[in-house]
């Protein structure tokens, strides 16, 4: 469907006319050859068939143009269904004009010998009937296509629109505790003052700035997490036992941003912050091709339950079903005195213009029918 979207002549208004001029040219050729008389030449032939076609674009235009789309698409079925069957009365009577009026005196004046002088030639009705339903078709299929694409366009911008408030409710909680720390890191001297709010100074850019394209370096997003590990060590001292492992090619991937981020913030929220004795935590990231597993284990007391659907998780849970549906597994697992969180993502490798190359096509934009 989406090679119809980016097919100009068939949804563009610019061709239009010769859209038109094409479909009835072919008819009247199909026409020709199908009811010529054997002794009537083919120009003969086409000028009958083309008067034919006039009297049936005269009947069908309005119902195809008028009717369809302001009665049948606007839900009025009982009075379309009421309009149909006028319309086949009134359509049976104009075959008997056209054959009265025009073909029969046509074919007499071009000399035809096999002339159906039957005014009322079911027929010829027939044809009328068939070509207006044929036509008629067509353009609810178009409008169908129409509506899709719509469709498509407003869940695009509902699902980007959904993404940013889900990042947005990303940002850490964890800066009013930082800011404090610095606060009192400050009111000591301390050299770990600069080196903290270096580290926030980095993470908070990333937040900002770099979290507006739609999928980051891998890289920016594993050193996110690193800076949020160290600020957040700042506050346990020395009681606070951590393991970083990063295996694998990471340069050359990307992902979306502040995906891994979160599943952070939830290990010393519920975890060690709520943990008195020995909290420990453990970071585990491989990539392998385009394949990336992230491990995050952390200490818990075990009277602390996680709440697997917090706003936290569940934002990502989210964004993980937009954003890769279908190439990724996440799995949470409370083990008492600890928390478990694996996530395997298939990775992209190249983005142009700042965003991930998608998969999705174009869509145009020109809403006409026909």
């Amino acid at each position: 469907m989406n090679g119809m979207y980016e097919t100009p002549f068939i949804f563009s208004p610019k061709y239009r006319l010769l859209r038109h001029l094409l479909f009835w040219t072919v008819h009247v050729i199909i026409f020709s050859f199908l009811f010529r008389e054997r002794r009537v030449s083919l120009e003969l032939q086409l000028i009958v068939t083309t008067a034919w076609v006039l009297m049936i674009i005269i009947y069908s235009y309005p119902l195809m143009y008028w009717i369809i789309p302001r009665i049948l698409l606007k839900e009025k079925y009982w009075q379309f269904a009421v309009i149909m069957l006028a319309w086949g009365v009134l359509g049976y009577f104009w075959n008997h004009v056209c054959r009265t009026y025009v073909s029969i005196p046509l074919q007499e004046a071009l000399d035809f010998k096999n002339i159906n002088r039957n005014k009322w030639a079911p027929g010829s009705f027939l044809t009328i009937a068939t070509m207006t339903g044929f036509g008629s078709m067509i353009v609810l299929f178009k409008y169908w296509i129409r509506k899709q694409r719509e469709f498509l366009v407003a869940e695009k911008e509902r699902t980007q629109a959904e993404l940013q408030l889900l990042k947005a409710q990303i940002h850490p909680h964890f800066l009013f505790n930082t800011l404090n720390n610095i606060y009192s890191y400050s009111l000591k001297n301390s050299a770990q003052t600069s080196k903290m709010i270096l580290r926030l100074s980095s993470l908070l850019s990333y937040i900002l700035y770099d979290c507006k394209s739609n999928e980051v370096m891998l890289d920016r997003e594993i050193e996110a997490m690193k800076n949020y590990i160290d600020l957040e060590k700042e506050r346990y001292a020395n009681r606070l036992e951590i393991s970083i492992n990063v295996e694998g090619d990471t340069k050359g991937r990307y992902i979306a941003p502040l995906l891994l981020l979160p599943f952070l913030e939830n290990a010393f929220k519920h975890g060690t912050s709520e943990q008195l004795d020995k909290p420990w935590l453990s970071m585990d990231i491989s990539v392998k091709q385009n394949t990336m597993w992230c491990k995050i284990v952390n200490s818990k007391n075990e009277s602390v339950k996680i709440n697997e659907n917090g706003i936290g998780i569940s934002n990502v849970r989210t964004r993980l079903s937009y954003l890769y549906p279908n190439n990724h597994e996440l799995k949470l697992v409370d083990e008492g005195n600890f928390f478990v969180v694996s996530l395997v993502v298939e990775l992209k490798q190249a983005i142009v213009s700042g965003l991930a190359v998608s998969q999705s096509s174009t869509l145009v934009s020109e809403k006409e029918v026909v």
